[in-house]
């Protein structure tokens, strides 16, 4: 099947999740909205359980692109990061499914995968990717923290000043996170990000 009959499909259960309860989506509905048999469906992803982890997978991918873009648009680091916290916050606001990955809060509405990987019988490369683990909201925070590092670091830099980037990374990432369980107030995100970095090191 071709990537881009398996993203048609994804994004028919994603349209589907956003207009009732992932209990009550089926696997027919899917299909005939992505205009593919039913046990095209199937042949894809399995199960309604591997659609869901699927979902889950696309849906972490497309977040962590962004983060990597984010971390590429500004020169300074302090706005990189500023920037990559305001993308996690947005992108939790716009969809559930970050959201619930970020927070690790899985309303009923939403499909709730075991993050541990499933035995995978799957041909299928993406799908045998999708049922390997699922991230944690502890493993974004270390993703999202070294991905930035990554970015941030120079070359050369002294082993004390990386562990200093390192632990401004993190708080950031965290700092995100719980924007995304309490909206902050006045000034939002960016003043919030910008007043820790004020009192880290650079």
């Amino acid at each position: 099947m071709m990537p881009a009959a398996r993203e048609s499909l994804l994004d028919a259960a994603y349209t589907a999740l956003a207009r009732r309860p992932w209990s009550t989506v089926r696997m027919v509905d899917v299909a005939a909205a992505a205009g593919v048999s039913r046990q095209t469906l199937y042949n894809e992803f399995g199960s309604k359980e591997g659609l869901a982890r699927a979902l889950v997978r696309r849906e972490a991918d497309g977040y962590l692109a962004g983060v990597e873009r984010a971390l590429a648009t500004h020169a300074d680091a302090r706005d990189r990061l500023t920037a990559t916290a305001e993308w996690t916050v947005s992108m939790a606001r716009e969809n559930a499914l970050v959201r619930a990955m970020l927070t690790g809060c899985w309303s009923e509405r939403l499909p709730s995968p075991t993050l541990s990987a499933v035995p995978s019988s799957s041909a299928v490369p993406a799908q045998r990717r999708a049922d390997g683990p699922l991230p944690s909201p502890g493993d974004f925070v270390a993703i999202v923290r070294d991905r930035a590092v990554v970015q941030l670091a120079v070359p050369g830099t002294p082993k004390s000043e990386t562990a200093d980037l390192t632990r401004s990374c993190e708080l950031v990432t965290r700092l995100a996170l719980s924007c995304v369980s309490a909206p902050p107030g006045e000034g939002g995100v960016a003043d919030l990000i910008r007043t820790a970095l004020s009192r880290q090191p650079a």
